[in-house]
């Protein structure tokens, strides 16, 4: 494990960068538990950290915010990208400190904004070439982590959610096409239109991160849950029979034999192997922040 040298995996190409996906409402005044384990991912004094606030309609709020925690977290160098156009999204400069930041920090609101304004932009090219080729950290919070998938839930009322085509969905960032990541989770009642999702796509793992929890991805395989919420994983891989592709819209769905799980902080979860991970599997596996790990060769 933790061994970025190998170039794939299963005939899979293995990211070299971490992602880290927030559940959203992180601590931001007491530990702050989860935001202070983004810089510590990276074995430097001091780090380069872009905050991008394309998603929420405060970005200099949202950003200031940020920035104070991050700041709080070590002397790190700190970058706002108030990103707001398609025009903006192609500017070099933007594309330059991309390409020399150490953390990439997606801030909350509304995923749509992020793919519209970035989505097959300069900035998101590099974005995902930085995270394929270099230990890196790209991270984001609620939207920002909604956003990191490529088939992306993007809007639909979770009290309806298992009824057919109440659920919207796009086509995310697409660091991870393994899996779709959903958010406010536990807090906002939303297993059902994850179990929809799933249900649509068995293939893919749902993900869905709780306030204040979080997961740290290595490799696009290997998750380890932190913060102090739950994370829920569902797993459509034993699916033995769903209804969805014989009813019309607004009718309820049938599924039976979908495995749901749930890790907490120390916990993890393989997405390649399908496989639930304790705390004893994941040190032996000394994945990318865990307390084994030195963090050396990068």
């Amino acid at each position: 494990m933790n061994n970025h040298s190998e170039p794939t995996h299963n005939s899979r190409t293995i990211p070299r960068g971490l992602l880290v996906a927030i559940g959203g409402n992180e601590d931001k005044k007491h530990d702050q538990q989860i935001l202070s384990t983004i810089p510590a991912l990276i074995n430097k004094q001091k780090k380069i950290i872009e905050i991008i606030t394309t998603a929420t309609q405060h970005p200099e709020e949202a950003g200031k915010e940020y920035c104070k925690v991050f700041t709080q977290n070590g002397d790190h160098v700190i970058g706002l990208m108030h990103i707001t156009t398609r025009e903006q999204a192609a500017d070099d400069t933007f594309v330059e400190r991309i390409n020399a930041a150490d953390v990439i920090f997606f801030t909350g609101g509304d995923q749509l904004r992020i793919t519209s304004v970035l989505g097959g932009s300069l900035i998101e090219k590099e974005i995902i070439r930085k995270y394929q080729e270099e230990f890196c950290i790209i991270a984001g919070t609620s939207a920002g982590a909604s956003a990191m998938s490529k088939t992306m839930i993007c809007g639909g009322d979770s009290s309806e959610a298992l009824k057919k085509g109440t659920i919207n969905v796009s086509t995310g960032i697409g660091l991870i096409d393994n899996a779709i990541i959903d958010t406010h989770f536990v807090e906002r009642g939303r297993f059902s239109r994850l179990m929809q999702i799933v249900s649509m796509n068995p293939s893919n793992i749902g993900i869905g991160l709780g306030e204040d929890s979080g997961i740290v991805i290595e490799g696009g395989c290997i998750i380890k849950a932190i913060g102090s919420g739950i994370t829920v994983i569902l797993d459509g891989k034993h699916l033995k029979y769903t209804n969805v592709a014989n009813i019309s819209s607004d009718e309820a769905i049938a599924i039976e034999n979908i495995v749901l799980h749930t890790i907490v902080n120390g916990y993890g979860y393989d997405l390649c192997e399908k496989k639930y991970l304790k705390p004893e599997d994941l040190k032996e596996m000394n994945p990318v922040g865990s307390e084994d790990n030195d963090h050396e060769n990068h």
